[in-house]
């Protein structure tokens, strides 16, 4: 029969399994590589009592068996869809940091990760898309676009990026929803373009596709398999290809309405 001492033993390295894979969940969530979700979900394990950390990164799920002495734990968690925060990658790794420190119980670590997974800073849905509308106009710049192209750009990649948010929180899939941005951004740009005058009209039409070019995901995917974590970073770049093939298809299609010629 279990001693007691063993019980309590296992039920806190259960508690600290199901909070190190929250933190790497989170960091997965917000784009880390694979490495950095290793590490930082590492320090959190060995901060809080746990003396041999073994993690395995895929794509959907993570898994990580915890040692203490003669017990283990092994735990699972599901990873959902992989975004860009980079404050809340940042304050989870100074909060991994601190509890690898012993600054922070368990009880005080799991607040915390709380308290960073609600009040996470976020800016307002218009500065965003005003922003991104900013920058594929001055890219669009710096690829050929003339002066009349720029405003078209800069309103139909805002408003893409405004549909764009709102197709995410209502969970559209990924990639329907690339090639439905792409062909609104294009098309409109390429009206309010031909409107406006602009003789680079087919420059104009590509400009507003850089707000869905996943820059951060195609990095990580290169990063991820230098470091050794081949099988995360196929998986990665599998995605980014297919959503450049749904991004293009979207382009394509505007082009087709408005008789555009690449």
């Amino acid at each position: 029969m279990p001693k007691p001492a063993m019980i309590r033993r296992c039920e806190s390295l259960d508690a600290i399994a199901i909070l190190a894979l929250e933190f790497g969940r989170l960091l997965m969530e917000a784009g880390s590589s694979a490495r950095h979700v290793e590490e930082i979900t590492t320090q959190v394990a060995i901060g809080l009592g746990a003396e041999h950390v073994h993690l395995q990164v895929n794509y959907t799920s993570l898994a990580v068996t915890i040692c203490a002495g003669p017990d283990a734990v092994t735990r699972m968690r599901r990873v959902g869809p992989m975004g860009v925060n980079e404050t809340l990658h940042r304050a989870l790794s100074d909060a991994a940091t601190r509890i690898l420190q012993g600054g922070l119980t368990l009880t005080e670590a799991r607040a915390e990760l709380t308290h960073l997974r609600q009040n996470s800073p976020s800016h307002s849905g218009w500065y965003v898309a005003v922003s991104v509308g900013v920058a594929c106009a001055a890219f669009g710049r710096l690829l050929g676009a003339d002066s009349a192209g720029v405003a078209p750009i800069l309103f139909a990649s805002a408003l893409g990026q405004m549909v764009r948010r709102q197709l995410a929180q209502h969970h559209i899939n990924v990639f329907v929803s690339a090639t439905a941005v792409a062909f609104l951004g294009s098309a409109l740009c390429g009206l309010g373009a031909r409107w406006a005058g602009s003789q680079t009209l087919a420059t104009d039409i590509i400009a507003p596709m850089l707000l869905l070019v996943p820059g951060v995901p195609a990095f990580n995917a290169e990063y991820d398999i230098l470091e050794g974590h081949p099988t995360i970073g196929g998986s990665r770049a599998i995605w980014v290809i297919v959503m450049v093939v749904f991004m293009t298809v979207g382009v394509w299609l505007a082009q087709g309405l408005l008789g555009v010629r690449p």
